[in-house]
């Protein structure tokens, strides 16, 4: 037999005819998405549309199984790309073909596909994969709590690598289906409308659909066993709340507050404008912490935050977020003023609606309440770093800035900026610098100082409502003479995300 030889040059140029000219070029995705706070959260080169998470839970073990489909658009060439996730994965296809894939930190799932992903190329990414989602720890803490008869997966700015690989970051929103099967008399609860519900062989299954974009941490999975109240709103919306059996003395407290959830929404739709998703309730399960969380159309709650007796102003705030930090998402985390300043005005303007406390006698109490001296004041709301995120300055001080904003401007102007920005910011992210450059542009006044004296310079601020005297200010007095009705309730949700 005679063997033919192919000159080298050859070779080379046949090569060149099957190698795709973007495979030649692509390069791996960074292991983070940018954000200076959270370096390790999210990925870049990718950007992912659907989230389909198809898993079976076992409460009595806590063991975990699921198939992840990730339906995502290659912003690059890609040779490599990685996904955020912490169980133990057995398998990953890209397009239908196995990849290849490794871990590192504590958190990166490196994905290899076959083939590079050609920049602006759709993909499915399938990941399969089992665990124990309360073993899993990141610098000694969890995302997900054990209850008595199951777990439940909810935390700020992480809860995603948990339970479904993801980019998980705000940067990247997606809609989800997620679809539940657990031990019959159990059941599975998550973010939007429940598509449908079947039993077989001793195993229920729950299908719910969020079909507006939804960061990864706003993605939420409770089972264990509920007393479960349904409702629709006025314009039909579905409604569904959710309670453990055994919350004991707090039960009768947490359903009198949530169940206000109606109520609190209808009222805000007249603050922030129209409703922005698809389903509306909450779900308070047997937990120990303390914090609540504005997870997609249905908040978190701890039973901690109904010790003290029912608190509507609890339900106020997170479900203010739907539009401040749901709807409207950060752009990175230090942008975070963007959603807990509005959620812990929207608290103040309950009170002045219920004639608890008008939102300028709150923030003239807050203010008061806080010795120039206190470090309390050193905290920069716009950006407060990462250790101090979720400190106090970020709601109250940030609070009391929306209310000097509210006296600078009027409100006609005011109120004007707090319907207009989530509409037209609906389903994207922002930086604090956006909303400035909107507030000025409604009320056609220049606020950049009133911002960077609120928002980013150290120290108490001269602050006070508007004298009769137009363009002149009053510092407000030592102490007001009177607390707030209104007051000891919102203080109470203080520890409303201690992380």
């Amino acid at each position: 037999m005679r063997r033919k030889v192919i000159a080298p040059s050859v070779l080379a140029a046949s090569l060149l005819l099957v190698i795709p000219a973007s495979a030649a070029g692509a390069g791996p995705g960074a292991p983070g998405i940018g954000d200076p706070y959270y370096p390790a959260s999210g990925n870049g080169g990718y950007d992912v549309s659907h989230y389909d998470l198809r898993l079976q839970y076992q409460p009595k073990t806590d063991l975990l199984e699921g198939t992840a489909t990730l339906l995502a658009t290659a912003k690059q060439d890609l040779s490599r790309f990685n996904l955020d996730f912490g169980l133990k994965v057995s398998e990953i296809r890209v397009n239908g073909v196995k990849a290849k894939f490794a871990t590192s930190g504590t958190q990166e799932l490196e994905v290899t596909p076959a083939q590079p992903l050609q920049k602006g190329k759709e993909a499915s990414v399938v990941v399969k994969y089992s665990g124990k989602p309360s073993e899993y720890k990141v610098d000694g803490w969890s995302a997900w709590q054990r209850t008595p008869d199951g777990g439940i997966a909810a935390q700020e700015p992480d809860s995603a690598a948990w339970w479904f690989p993801s980019n998980d970051h705000p940067l990247d929103k997606a809609t989800f289906d997620v679809s539940v099967n657990v031990p019959d008399g159990t059941q599975a609860i998550s973010n939007g409308v429940l598509q449908s519900q079947s039993s077989r062989l001793g195993w229920t299954r729950y299908n719910w659909r969020s079909n507006k974009p939804q960061a990864t941490y706003l993605a939420t999975l409770a089972v264990g066993k509920f007393d479960i109240t349904t409702d629709k709103t006025a314009s039909g919306l579905p409604v569904l709340n959710a309670y453990s059996k055994d919350l004991g003395d707090n039960a009768g407290a947490a359903r009198a507050s949530v169940e206000r959830t109606t109520e609190v929404a209808e009222w805000l739709e007249g603050v922030f404008g129209p409703y922005p998703f698809n389903a509306l309730g909450g779900y308070v399960p047997n937990v120990p912490s303390g914090f609540a969380l504005e997870t997609q159309t249905r908040p978190f709650y701890s039973p901690r935050q109904f010790a003290n007796g029912a608190n509507v102003s609890v339900v106020v705030h997170e479900l203010a977020h739907q539009w401040y930090g749901d709807s409207v998402s950060v752009d990175n985390w230090k942008d975070i003023w963007v959603n807990e300043g509005f959620a812990r005005y929207s608290q103040w303007l309950w009170s002045e609606k219920e004639g608890e406390g008008t939102a300028q006698e709150l923030a003239d109490w807050t203010y008061a309440s806080r010795p120039a001296e206190d470090p309390f004041w050193q905290v920069k709301p716009g950006d407060p770093g990462a250790e101090n995120q979720f400190h106090g300055a970020v709601y109250d001080r940030g609070a009391i800035a929306i209310q000097a904003l509210r006296n600078e401007i009027g409100d006609e102007k005011f109120f004007k900026i707090l319907k207009g920005w989530p509409t037209e910011r609906a389903y994207g992210n922002a930086k604090v610098g956006d909303f400035v450059r909107y507030a000025e542009k409604i009320s056609g006044k220049p606020l950049a100082q009133l911002f960077e004296t609120w928002l980013y310079t150290p120290g108490k601020p001269a602050f006070g409502a508007p004298t009769a005297k137009p363009g002149a200010r009053s510092l407000a007095p030592a102490k007001p003479a009177e607390e707030p009705k209104s007051w000891k309730k919102i203080v109470a949700t203080n520890d409303i995300h201690e992380h």
